[in-house]
């Protein structure tokens, strides 16, 4: 045959039509190459993200499960890594004693709810109450908030670990969306720094006017007349009313 075949002239049409096509990119799921201006895959009709996206994705690909946890916990992140390392490995984690000084003198229950632990806070803002009123020991608030000292980030790393892995069952294909996650599960909620300020302000006004009233009731005793008293024996006695 001198001439080309019909097959040799179809895979030339389509190599030229191809050829014009400029860059193409694959489909996530079926692999199918694409122009590069489709939204659309040809062959599964599943959306085509752009390349910035597909390079954030590279980006988010490369990120270690340290990263992960930074974005999770937010601000002063590299403190408390450094204290979950104290726990041991990931996969035999074990308790450590360890010391947090907000969550001793910052009033106990208003870390746990500035590190957005919900359950923790509920108990350690009724648990000292109760502890007060069954016992009538005033001092018992102080027992609470050393607990919380000693245990506040073998706590908060439970925390983390769980919210992470739930993190990442729900929404590990798509690396963006967990980072948001990641971002409005974990973090911090700043305003619970001015609960904290409002309520000290407040006790310390109510400690005062208790101390003042205290000082009060003091002088009206010592300034108090002795009126005279007769024992059994008719000897004339003073005491005070």
């Amino acid at each position: 045959m001198n001439g080309p075949t019909d097959v040799e002239a179809a895979f030339r049409r389509v190599t030229e039509h191809y050829g014009t096509l400029g860059p193409m990119k694959p489909c996530n799921q079926c692999q199918q190459q694409n122009q590069d201006d489709a939204n659309f895959c040809y062959q599964c009709g599943n959306e085509l993200g752009s390349a910035k996206e597909g390079e954030v994705s590279t980006a988010f690909a490369t990120r270690t499960d340290e990263d992960v946890w930074r974005d999770f916990i937010g601000p002063n992140a590299d403190r408390y890594l450094e204290q979950f390392r104290k726990f041991g490995p990931p996969h035999s984690p074990r308790f450590a004693l360890t010391w947090h000084w907000p969550a001793f003198f910052f009033v106990s229950f208003l870390w746990f709810l500035y590190r957005k632990m919900y359950l923790y806070a509920a108990v350690y803002a009724i648990g000292p109450m109760v502890s007060t009123y069954l016992t009538g020991d005033m001092s018992s608030g102080i027992v609470w908030s050393v607990v919380a000292g000693a245990t506040a980030n073998y706590v908060y790393y439970w925390h983390c670990r769980e919210q992470i892995a739930s993190i990442k069952q729900s929404g590990w294909n798509d690396p963006s969306h967990q980072h948001v996650a990641l971002k409005d599960e974990g973090g911090v909620q700043p305003y619970v720094i001015w609960v904290g300020v409002v309520f000290y302000l407040l006790f310390s006004l109510t400690m005062f006017r208790m101390l003042q009233e205290g000082a009060l009731d003091t002088h009206k005793d010592l300034k108090r007349p002795a009126v005279p008293a007769r024992n059994a024996g008719g000897v004339t006695a003073v005491s005070a009313r």
